[in-house]
C-alpha cells in the first residue's frame, strides 16, 4: 500500500479466522489516509482474494457492499444513503480462504455471504477507529495552532509593556523569548502533524502511475464487454 499510495496515514487490521458454509477465511484491511489523494471524490476500493486483484464487477462485490453499508459518518467521511464515502482515503480489503467464493468462474467479484460481509464490515469499522483517532487528534492540533498564533500576536505588546515595568536596562528579545517559553511550557509541544511527501521512501510514483493506468485500462475494457 506504502509504494503505491503516498498517504500520510497508514492503518491496517486482520480478523481473526471465521468460517462460512465450513470453509474457514480471514479478512484483511488497510486504510491509507491524506496525503495526494482527492478530498472531494468517493474513497478508492482496492479489493483482493487470495493477494489476487480483482479489477471488475466493482459493484456485483462484497467487499463494495461492506465498504457501502460501513457507516463512515462516524471515522470523519461524509457519505450518502447506498454509496461509498468521500474523502482523501484508498481501502484495501483482502480475504484469504481455501475457497473463495466468487460470483463466476471468470472470478471478478466475491459473493455476498452474510458471514464474509461481516466480518468485512468489523474490520472496516476497527481500521476506521483508529483513523479517526488520528483525523481528531490532527483537528486538535490545528486548532491548538491557531490558538497558538492568535496569542503569538500579542506577546510583543506584552513585551513592551513588561520592559516599562522592568525598567530601561530590560531586554525586550529576552521577554519575549521567555513569554514563548512560559508559553510552550503552559500548553505543551505541538506535534508537527502536516503531510510531508517525502516521508513515505517506499512510494514509487512510477509504479503507483502504472497501477492506476492498468486499471483504468482494464476497468475500460471490462465495461465494453458488458456494452457488448
Amino acid at each position: 500500500m506504502k509504494k503505491e499510495v503516498n498517504a500520510e496515514f497508514y492503518v491496517a487490521t486482520t480478523r481473526t479466522p471465521a468460517v462460512y458454509r465450513g470453509n474457514p477465511f480471514v479478512i484483511e484491511v488497510g486504510i491509507a489516509y491524506g496525503g495526494d489523494q482527492p478530498a472531494d471524490q468517493p474513497i478508492h476500493v482496492l479489493r483482493f482474494a487470495n493477494r489476487v486483484p480483482l479489477l471488475f464487477q466493482q459493484g456485483a462485490c462484497a467487499s463494495t457492499k461492506a465498504a457501502i453499508s460501513t457507516s463512515w459518518r462516524a471515522y470523519g467521511f461524509s457519505q450518502s444513503q447506498e454509496a461509498l464515502p468521500v474523502g482523501p482515503a484508498t481501502i484495501v480489503l483482502h480475504i484469504a480462504s481455501v475457497w473463495v467464493p466468487y460470483t463466476s468462474e471468470s472470478k471478478e467479484a466475491i459473493a455476498h455471504y452474510p458471514e464474509i460481509i461481516k466480518e468485512m464490515k468489523l474490520a472496516l469499522q476497527d481500521a476506521g477507529r483508529k483513523l479517526a483517532m488520528y483525523v481528531n487528534k490532527k483537528r486538535r492540533m490545528q486548532a491548538e495552532g491557531k490558538k497558538r498564533d492568535y496569542i503569538e500576536i500579542f506577546i510583543p505588546h506584552v513585551a513592551d509593556a513588561l520592559k516599562v515595568l522592568l525598567g530601561k536596562e530590560a531586554d525586550q528579545e529576552k521577554i519575549k523569548e521567555n513569554l514563548r517559553e512560559l508559553l510552550e511550557k503552559h500548553r505543551g509541544t505541538l506535534e508537527e502533524m502536516e503531510f510531508d511527501a517525502s516521508k513515505n521512501v517506499e512510494y514509487d510514483e512510477a509504479f503507483a502511475k502504472l497501477g492506476r493506468k492498468k486499471e483504468s485500462d482494464e476497468e475500460s475494457e471490462g465495461e465494453q464487454e458488458e456494452e457488448e
